[in-house]
């Protein structure tokens, strides 16, 4: 049976139902009906992680001043105005509020019902409040940040008891130019607020977010393009010009790449770069200006850390013979590799397909992905099939707990691991 739906025609015999299968779920107990995966996976993270299920748990709230440092130095600023169209005037008339928390699930923007938000004010669902899951339990702004989708609270789904009188429903916004994590948003209120279509609608304008920082990084890079084109005339052999997050504004006499891999802090001066090689990297407005170097790419072995020990914080770093380099990697990547170097003697595109999706007819898909890694990853790749090249010292860094491993993945390779390593109860 769907909860959720069955709570937009009975909310008082869903809230109960819901309050059964948790009290069943927390004693060891057969469970009325099974609750939602994506609500289940949540609950087990919090009976793993020690939260208690019965203590409402509340760390400090951010100053006011760091509430206005954070808000003045998000991204999320910028899709406000996005945010507050789709959602406000019909959160208002249905009595509820929107709430925009930043990566670290830190509350910076709380608007709607002033009931409401007196409401929300009892929960601790204030400004400045830390609602990650493993502090607050199971909810629409934390849980979303583990799973990396859409997700929807209702009633005894959080897992913390006083919070089950609030719905809520909560969806990530992600930055285009890289994957990371921004933040999430969330429209919450009283238990008889909730209705089924509220997450798709949550999710829609989180989408509509994300498309307007896609269009404003492709501003930001045509006023780059602008003020490179001059420069890259004048310039003879291979250059190109890319913004501070490595994607190309303009190139010269070589073929284009879209994005290139640069290190967290680059310097100027000679380097060596993943897509070029040695090359000389300076400042250029927004940007930096790349002038390839007329020696080979190096070669030779090299160390491949993969680490995914932390949620949102995966990234591969290379030790070659021309020095250290690390990339973060967006939740697909992840996987990727991931699956690679489990498989160290290579996985066709159907045999990564069917890792990834349970399908192996979706190669194109997997085809694409590829292709974006091996972008910056390529002189260490080797396809047909794909693998990790045979001189490469390979090492995985996993969570403690295999249950932790990527967990917004829903690969059932990925899937399988998670569990492989778990002794049965």
């Amino acid at each position: 049976m769907d909860v959720t739906r069955l709570a937009a025609v009975d909310t008082a015999r869903a809230a109960r139902m819901l309050s059964e299968v948790r009290s069943a779920r927390l004693s060891g107990r057969p469970a009325p009906v099974a609750a939602r995966p994506v609500i289940e996976q949540s609950w087990d993270r919090m009976l793993r992680s020690g939260v208690d299920p019965d203590h409402d748990f509340r760390s400090g709230l951010l100053s006011r001043e760091e509430v206005q440092r954070r808000r003045e130095t998000s991204a999320l600023r910028h899709v406000l105005p996005v945010l507050r169209e789709g959602l406000l005037s019909v959160a208002d008339v249905t009595h509820q509020i929107m709430v925009v928390a930043d990566d670290e699930g830190r509350v910076l923007w709380r608007e709607g019902s002033p009931r409401v938000l007196r409401k929300a004010d009892g929960l601790g669902f204030e400004l400045g409040a830390d609602w990650r899951e493993d502090v607050v339990g199971t909810n629409g702004v934390g849980t979303p940040a583990v799973a990396r989708r859409p997700v929807q609270v209702f009633a005894a789904e959080h897992f913390v008891r006083s919070h089950a009188t609030w719905t809520c429903a909560g969806a990530p916004i992600t930055d285009p130019r890289d994957g990371r994590l921004l933040g999430v948003v969330d429209v919450s209120g009283p238990l008889e607020t909730m209705h089924p279509a509220t997450l798709a609608w949550v999710d829609s304008v989180a989408k509509l977010a994300e498309a307007r920082l896609r269009e404003r990084h492709q501003r930001s890079l045509e006023r780059l393009r602008a003020v490179a084109a001059p420069v890259l005339a004048r310039l003879g052999g291979r250059a190109l010009v890319v913004d501070r997050d490595g994607w190309t504004a303009a190139v010269t006499g070589m073929p284009y790449t879209e994005r290139v891999a640069l290190p967290k802090s680059p310097a100027g001066g000679p380097n060596w770069l993943p897509a070029i090689g040695p090359c000389t990297v300076e400042p250029l407005d927004e940007g930096w200006l790349l002038r390839a170097a007329q020696e080979p790419v190096p070669g030779g072995a090299a160390r491949i850390l993969l680490d995914l020990r932390q949620p949102r914080r995966w990234s591969v770093q290379v030790q070659g013979s021309a020095g250290p380099w690390t990339r973060e990697l967006s939740p697909r990547h992840a996987e990727l590799l991931y699956l690679l170097a489990v498989h160290r003697g290579g996985r066709s595109a159907a045999g990564l397909a069917e890792d990834m999706f349970g399908d192996p007819a979706r190669t194109v898909t997997v085809r694409a992905e590829m292709s974006r890694v091996r972008r910056y990853l390529g002189a260490y790749l080797e396809h047909r099939p794909y693998r990790f090249c045979e001189d490469a010292e390979v090492e995985v860094l996993l969570p403690e707990d295999p249950r932790d491993l990527l967990p917004h993945s829903t690969a059932p390779a990925v899937a399988k691991r998670r569990t492989a390593s778990v002794p049965a109860p």
